[in-house]
């Protein structure tokens, strides 16, 4: 199973508008670790205070309920500072400093940075899957942000590759769901739905831009 990174998660609680003790902290890292896995219906607090490496009764000290815990603290870790930093750290990584000519060169550095970010935190990716159908303030963040930062960035690039023929005249909404329901597509079958199959992710990715490529210019 994958682990949220280390690194990531301190960015993150470090953010965070409550200060968060070294026991709290390690209650929360095993308790979005252990919701990713089981899911917040099967997962137990005997379970996070074992990962955590501390006694159950803490996390009662802290936390009411186990609802409380994914209330109190994960989902607004995610909601509230998650999907905006990695929205920030995303748009830099892309944007900030670079120039496309083509769109294979896009769309080979988009994948290969939501892959290793995916690789490194598929915990924290799996528990948004999962929680946010069932809150909206997840689902409120992540239209917020997708349609206020990055929508407009990608629809510029894609008017650009518009100028040199590289695409059909079709709707950029368009382009912008087929794109990024592929890109999806192939990081959860990889790392989600069948992630011990044998893969050949050089080959997938390029497979995965030429369809996006060709497929797109096949429109009319």
């Amino acid at each position: 199973m994958g682990q949220l990174d280390k690194e990531l998660l301190q960015e993150l609680l470090d953010v965070s508008e409550k200060e968060l003790t070294p026991k709290q902290t390690k209650i929360v890292q095993a308790a979005i670790e252990i919701f990713s896995e089981k899911g917040f219906a099967a997962a137990s607090t005997s379970e996070i205070a074992k990962r955590a490496g501390v006694a159950e009764g803490t996390i009662f000290r802290h936390y009411k309920t186990k609802k409380d815990l994914l209330i109190s603290i994960v989902l607004p870790v995610i909601s509230k500072f998650a999907v905006p930093f990695l929205a920030e750290q995303f748009l830099n990584e892309i944007f900030e400093g670079e120039e496309f000519e083509e769109m294979d060169q896009f769309l080979r550095k988009v994948i290969y940075n939501r892959y290793e970010f995916v690789r490194k935190n598929t915990a924290l990716l799996k528990i948004l899957l999962q929680e946010m159908f069932y809150h909206s303030e997840i689902q409120d963040t992540f239209k917020e942000i997708y349609m206020e930062k990055i929508a407009p960035k990608y629809r510029n690039l894609m008017e650009q590759f518009l100028t040199k023929d590289q695409l059909e005249s079709i709707p950029m909404e368009t382009i912008f769901r087929l794109t990024i329901s592929t890109v999806l597509g192939f990081l959860l079958t990889r790392f989600i739905i069948v992630p011990d199959y044998d893969w050949d992710d050089e080959r997938e990715i390029e497979y995965t831009i030429q369809f996006i490529k060709n497929g797109i210019k096949g429109l009319s």
